[in-house]
């Protein structure tokens, strides 16, 4: 009995430990979906259907909000020439062109170098709001190219903002 329980310790630590490689690889959907099967395992069966929900809220954060159509000041910036080592940063200006509020759910940049702020609180039509990206350029050199993806109530989400640098020695 007590090694029947310690194969199924080790099985379960060891389970654990592939999942967190996989989530570092794969990003914060990977994270989900390891939680959602792993609670899956722990729970009754018929709570696998509660997985696949759980999924589709992650690709869809704001399906349950009306929509509505936006305009932005722009969607590429591009910062020019910038010191390693620099923190910069830029805001994009977003203006609620439609009939229901805008609700700006997640801000998604591309990688870790890029980190986002933005309004959080919905913007009535006619109203603006910002989207403000911030880029630390230690880890590169020459002309890079960045992204986030701003997830909204809007007919095409997620909508890709982007810019530029060309980072100098």
């Amino acid at each position: 009995m007590k090694k029947t329980l310690s194969i199924i310790a080790l099985s379960i630590i060891g389970f654990g430990l592939v999942s967190c490689k996989k989530e570092n690889k794969e990003g914060q959907g990977t994270e989900t979906a390891t939680a959602d099967s792993t609670a899956i395992q722990q729970t009754a069966p018929t709570d696998s259907a509660a997985a696949p929900a759980v999924a589709n809220a992650a690709v869809a954060p704001v399906s349950n909000q009306p929509l509505t159509s936006v305009a932005l000041s722009e969607n590429n910036f591009d910062f020019g020439k910038i010191k390693k080592g620099d923190k910069v940063q830029h805001i994009y200006e977003i203006t609620n062109t439609g009939k229901n509020p805008l609700v700006i759910s997640e801000v998604k940049p591309g990688c870790g170098c890029t980190a986002p702020d933005f309004t959080k609180e919905p913007i009535l039509p006619g109203k603006k709001g910002n989207i403000t990206l911030h880029f630390d350029s230690s880890s590169f050199d020459g002309n890079v190219q960045k992204y986030a993806d701003v997830f909204a109530n809007v007919d095409k989400a997620p909508i890709k903002l982007t810019f530029t640098a060309n980072i100098q020695p």
